[in-house]
């Protein structure tokens, strides 16, 4: 298995958990659980796909992703009900930061891998990056997370995206920049959140 596709599965789990922790702030039965697990996990990679022109969608193609989403709403409902009085905000933005920097640089590659120009693609890892958490919040009745919390968001992954595309330009081996970028966007994120970085 490439390392795109570790990568892309990780993004999936981390962004479908997310998802969970939401659907269960939100008091949603499993049908809400797995819809908003669902839209988390695969929202940006199906913009990202419907821009670049992909048929059919990545998740279509791999079934057992949707599968993978199904079983998890199914065993996780129970166990987050249980765990919901320690379910914290820290939490949830230690997941959305991770999700945020595999589905980036997922998002990235995969557009250079179609031929994109670098700065298309660069746009595409941000696409893919924060769409999936945005369905998330508008589903769930919140203004989404990018447009509110005032702390740089997109403009992680944007600055991830270019360190993956300026470590590909020089030659760096691609699975070191595949996984240090994403970390880069991951660690950002946090840190900014945890150190009250604001842009307005």
């Amino acid at each position: 298995m490439s390392l795109i596709k570790v990568l892309e599965i990780l993004a999936i789990l981390v962004g479908a958990f997310s998802g969970f922790i939401e659907a269960r702030r939100k008091r949603m039965d499993v049908v809400g659980i797995f819809t908003i697990a669902f839209i988390t996990a695969f929202g940006g990679g199906t913009l990202r796909d419907i821009l670049l022109d992909k048929r059919p969608l990545f998740w279509v193609t791999h079934q057992e992703y949707a599968i993978l989403i199904f079983v998890l709403a199914l065993v996780s409902a129970p166990a987050i009900r249980t765990l919901r009085r320690v379910i914290s905000e820290r939490l949830i933005i230690v997941a959305d930061a991770l999700g945020l920097g595999l589905f980036s640089i997922v998002g990235v590659s995969q557009a250079l891998a179609a031929g994109m120009p670098i700065f298309i693609a660069s746009m595409m890892g941000v696409i893919t990056g924060i769409f999936g958490g945005i369905l998330r919040d508008v589903v769930c009745n919140e203004i989404p997370m990018v447009l509110r919390d005032g702390r740089p968001y997109a403009i992680c992954s944007f600055g991830g995206c270019w360190m993956y595309l300026l470590m590909q330009k020089v030659g760096i081996p691609p699975d070191f920049s595949l996984w240090a970028s994403a970390m880069a966007i991951s660690l950002a994120r946090i840190l900014t959140w945890h150190r009250g970085v604001r842009l307005d």
